[in-house]
């Protein structure tokens, strides 16, 4: 079976329980809470097989089992202490989750004694390093909520449901790289997110962008030294980067999430995929206001954060060091280029890279937003590609996005940016449309091999005398509709624009040659092609 049918089957098998659970929990409370109690208890479920599995290799040669170690009071200490070093926490075989199953079985199980493991688990990492990485990791799951039962026993009755099915959800932990907690908060956001209005998607990042994003960043790479996600949601990008590091050795990740439920399902998604706590810095808190990361740099960063997104754009944050170069801050109704100038900062001034998501505003609106786009190309010199996605192909959104990809170090690419149109690389689905591996393929390759490609890719070159440079020209690329609009110092491209254009260069013939190069290969719209070189034709005529 292809690793492609493998992880649907993977998936489908794993949506069906979770719909099963989800029934369960039907009637009692607003199906947008279910994702945190199902996500809890898959989690808790991982913690004590994590612990079982450790310890059973570290006990092996001694012919005992976790349980009979734990038992002796002398040999106890050194249990513990072994699991809190490696583990970060320490989980009692009484409450391993096999033995909690075992009481629910025979019906001498009560929800609280899964509220005291919890509280017990947590308890035992507090003063340890790894503390911050699970203080308030099941705040979520509220055992006591009235949604569960008013009573002891109900809630009980419920809880005990859910963790029987969890029970029966093979993980195949060692057997692949099957992403469990993610794929389930996924499935969960997709059968409950029209509920009371309430969505999560933009908390995870489908795996095709995620995909390419980690491959585009990650090219060339052997290793990484730090990677890093600002908005990092549930983790999901930054998993996806290790799986394409060759040697897959990441010496450590940092995040950053400012919704607190999200925030810990990323520390959860960490753990579940055996990075270790003293691994990983994941920090809740706004990122454009608060930057967690202090002096770090970062060989990589992926990042999908909120599409235009309202921020205070106060002036005060003209002092700060990750805003202040271009001497503009980004416009209180568009963030997009804030979180972008966020990342920079943290670029490693060697061999940095980044490959972000964004809204296709970024490319050409004008105002502040013009300023600091010219400052990244032109001063900067760091943008190495544009990449025009397909609309709907995240939950909560269609529209299209682009995807920059942006390094420290251009070496022999640093006179030309590559464009490429791959707004029509997708497979439709019925809600939600596909980024495909084929598709993956297509556009990692053209960006290796940076190559025009007749109406797919194109190598635009920055060697174009004032007053057109190349942070003037960008391309608004809406997937699915044959329209194109250029966008030259921040405004539609008019006749007497044109005039200027032309009596600013040498050869008209030059300018006519990027503009139109660019619009031919990226955006396969003959109609407003001849349109814009007829006005640039006629401009150049009253000039002569």
């Amino acid at each position: 079976m292809t690793e492609k049918n493998t992880y649907q089957s993977q998936a489908n098998e794993l949506s069906n329980k979770l719909w099963a659970i989800a029934n369960d929990l039907r009637g009692n409370m607003d199906s947008s809470k279910f994702k945190n109690y199902i996500l809890g208890i898959i989690f808790y479920r991982y913690l004590s097989e994590r612990t079982e599995s450790y310890m059973n290799d570290l006990l092996k040669n001694d012919g005992i089992t976790y349980e009979e170690a734990y038992a002796d009071e002398k040999f106890r200490p050194t249990v513990e202490k072994w699991s809190v070093n490696s583990l970060g926490y320490i989980m009692k075989p009484q409450y391993l989750y096999r033995n909690l199953i075992d009481k629910i079985n025979k019906r001498s199980f009560s929800v609280e004694d899964f509220e005291k493991a919890i509280s017990e688990l947590t308890g035992s990492t507090m003063g340890q390093e790894s503390e911050p990485d699970f203080t308030g990791l099941f705040n979520d799951m509220k055992l006591q909520d009235p949604d569960l039962g008013d009573a002891v026993s109900e809630r009980t009755e419920l809880i005990s449901k859910v963790m029987s099915r969890i029970a029966d959800i093979d993980f195949m932990l060692n057997e692949s790289q099957f992403d469990v907690l993610g794929t389930a908060y996924m499935i969960l956001i997709g059968l409950f997110a029209s509920d009371a209005g309430k969505k999560g998607g933009e908390f995870f990042t489908p795996t095709g962008p995620s995909k390419l994003c980690a491959i585009l960043a990650t090219i060339g790479l052997d290793e990484a030294k730090t990677v890093g996600d600002c908005t990092c949601g549930s983790a999901s990008m930054l998993l996806e980067v290790k799986k394409h590091l060759s040697s897959g050795k990441v010496g450590h990740f940092y995040g950053q999430e400012n919704n607190a439920s999200t925030y810990n399902l990323a520390r959860m998604n960490m753990l579940m995929h055996d990075i270790e706590y003293q691994r990983f810095d994941i920090y809740k808190g706004d990122t454009l206001k608060n930057d967690c990361y202090g002096d770090v740099k970062m060989t990589v960063q992926v990042c999908n954060p909120p599409y235009s997104l309202k921020w205070s754009a106060d002036k005060s944050f003209e002092e700060d060091p990750r805003y202040s170069g271009a001497g503009k801050l980004a416009p209180k109704s568009h963030a997009d280029f804030g979180f972008l100038e966020h990342m920079i900062y943290h670029m490693d001034p060697d061999d940095g890279r980044i490959a972000v998501l964004l809204p296709h505003g970024v490319l050409f609106r004008g105002g502040a937003e013009e300023v600091i786009r010219k400052y990244i190309v032109k001063d900067l010199n760091k943008l190495d590609a544009v990449i025009g996605l397909p609309a709907n192909l995240f939950h909560g959104t269609s529209i299209p996005v682009c995807l920059l990809v942006l390094k420290s170090k251009r070496n022999g690419n640093s006179g030309n940016i590559l464009f490429i149109d791959a707004s029509k690389e997708f497979t439709p689905g019925k809600n939600q449309n596909t980024l495909e591996d084929k598709h993956i393929e297509k556009i990692v390759n053209a960006y290796k091999e940076r190559k025009d490609i007749d109406k797919f890719c194109h190598v635009a070159l920055m060697e174009v005398q004032h007053p057109l440079d190349l942070g003037h020209l960008f391309v608004d690329i809406p997937a699915g509709i044959e329209t194109a609009i250029v966008c030259i110092k921040g405004v539609a491209a008019e006749n007497d624009l044109a005039v200027d254009l032309v009596r600013g260069v040498r050869a008209p013939a030059v300018v006519i040659m990027h503009v139109l190069a660019v619009l031919v290969v990226i955006m396969q719209v003959r109609p407003v092609v001849e349109q814009l070189y007829n006005f640039v034709v006629d401009a150049g005529k009253k000039i002569s």
